[in-house]
This record gives structure tokens, sequence and C-alpha cells, in this order.
């Protein structure tokens, strides 16, 4: 009887220093077992399609309408992308385990494109997409272009030109020469006039006098217009339309008209460049001297810069 009572009572204190310490239950050995039981705390690890579920919620980025802005006015669309799970697994299966580069991904296409927006003028692509592009009007500066072309090639930059109707056809071989250096052309009227004081008759005939000049000489049909000295109203932006052109305006201006420092110029304008951004310049001293500074301050910003065509397109570049 004593055996018991003291058995009883060390089983009862054993109880109360569990309880005092908070120690689980299932961890209290039973009476008289030669060994202790101890139930392990395991957690099951997620499947690889768990984990890609998972990832599809961090990754994902929905598609951005085109939209007219109340001040930016007509913004280009950029696709969205969703991780593709079946491919991605397909691609991580081997390993069985989960490698965030072997993600693939299919990009989503907006519900609005800009051919779907009305007449508006385009100031900047998409602020998502990191990309930026070089307007050059050309109505002058012949001296300069060699110069400029050959910074582009060295860096490996395409841009887009607005060649001006009459100077085309006064500078036949120096167009060309844009051209075969792959770059892209767009309209910049015919004679550099103020379009915004100039009949609707006066706008239609600039514009299709360049698009013939071009067309003569470059086998070129324009899709991009730049206004002369970025005069405009709704009737040239209707009309451009009209044509099949878009009307371009712009989001940084070197102002190298100017004759600024070119390397301060160049630094100045790459610290206002951001994801979208189209650069006004024009063939000068200032421009042929801090282009290649240039460039090379936008891409240290992790931006692209490509022809406005493949700014405004949709498709994602990462």
């Amino acid at each position: 009887m004593k055996k018991q009572i003291t058995a009883l009572s060390i089983f009862i204190l054993i109880i109360l220093f569990f309880v005092q310490k908070e120690i689980p239950f299932e961890s209290i050995p039973y009476i008289h077992d030669d060994k202790q039981v101890v139930t392990p705390v395991t957690s099951k690890p997620s499947s690889l399609f768990e984990q890609l579920e998972e990832a599809a919620t961090t990754y994902n980025e929905p598609p951005v309408d085109a939209v007219v802005d109340k001040v930016w006015k007509a913004i280009p669309g950029y696709n969205g992308k969703m991780v593709d799970i079946k491919a991605s697994y397909e691609e991580m299966k081997k390993e069985g385990s989960f490698d965030e580069r072997k993600l693939v991904f299919e990009d989503i296409e907006p519900e609005v494109h800009l051919e779907d927006l009305p007449p508006a003028p385009i100031y900047k692509g998409n602020p998502q997409k990191p990309m930026a592009a070089f307007l050059i009007n050309v109505s002058w500066g012949e001296e300069h272009l060699p110069s400029i072309l050959k910074t582009l090639r060295e860096e490996k930059v395409k841009a887009t030109f607005f060649l001006e109707g009459r100077w085309v056809q006064k500078n036949p071989k120096l167009a060309k020469m844009i051209k075969e250096e792959g770059h892209e052309i767009g309209s910049h009227a015919y004679s550099h006039p103020d379009l915004n004081a100039t009949p609707r008759a006066g706008i239609k005939e600039e514009l299709q006098k360049t698009n013939e000049a071009l067309e003569a000489v470059l086998s070129e049909k324009p899709t991009l217009f730049a206004p002369p000295s970025g005069s405009f109203n709704q009737d040239v932006v209707e009309i451009a339309s009209d044509l099949n052109m878009y009307t371009i305006l712009w989001t940084v201006d070197t102002i190298d008209w100017k004759k600024p420092d070119p390397i301060d110029m160049a630094e100045k304008t790459a610290s206002k460049v951001e994801n979208g951004s189209m650069i006004l310049m024009h063939p000068t001293a200032s421009t042929a001297g801090g282009l290649k500074v240039m460039i090379r301050n936008i891409k240290e910003k992790d931006i692209e810069l490509d022809t406005v065509t493949n700014l405004f397109d949709e498709t994602r570049i990462r």
C-alpha cells in the first residue's frame, strides 16, 4: 500500500512539474516503460505545384490599358505577365525543387490599345516599360549627322529621325544614310511651318508632300509625325491620324539649339530621363559632342534606348 501511495505521489509531482514548465503531455514518458516515447513535430513540405501557385501571387502583374491622360494625353498600354505554372513545373520537375530562375511567364495583353484611343498627341511611352527613345528632328545640321550616326552605331542604339520633306529632297544621300543605319524614319512636315496657324488644307498638304518625298527617296511610309517646333492643334492631330500617323511630341527637351556645353547638356538631360521618356534633339554640335555621355548615363539607370515604335510596343522587355 505504501508503495502504491509513493508511486502515486511521484506521478502527481511529475504531472505538476510538466504543467508548471508548460511541457506538452505527449512528451511525458509512460511509467515503467524502458524507453521514452516522444512524438516528433514535423511539417509537410509544400509541393512544387503549391510553391508555384504561391510564386504566381508574387510575380503576376496585370496589363496596363492605353489611356488618354489629362496631362500626358495618349499613353500606350503595356502587357502584364502571369506565371505559366504548367510550363514552370516542367522546367523544375527534374530537380523537384523551386527555382526562381526557371519560372516561365506568359504575356497578358491589355484590353485597350493605342489604336483604340481617339486622336491625341503622344508625349511619352508607358511609364512601366524601362525604355526611352531619341527623337531627332532634322531640317538642318547636315555637318553633324555623320558624327551622331557614328555614336549611335558604336553604342548600339536605334533612334527615330523625323525628316523634313524639303530637306530629304535636298539631301537624299544623308537621308539614305540614316535609313541604312537602321534608324526609324518619321515625318517632320515639308517646310517647317507653324502648323497651329495653318489652315486645315495647308496642314494636309504639308503632311502629304512630306510623305510623298519620303516614299520617293526612301521608300518609307511614315507612321509617326513630329510637328515643327512642337506647334500643333487638334486639327493637326486629326489630319495626321487620317493619314495613319501618330502625332509625336516629347517628354524631355535637350534644348540643344541653344548651343549648351555638350557634357553639361548630356548629364542634365539624362538625369531627367525615366521609363517611357521621349528625348528631343537636333543635329547640333552640342548633341554630337554629348550624345555618348547621354547614352551611357541613361543606360546606367537600367533604361533601354530604342525607336519610338518599339517604345510604344506593348510587349514586355523584362
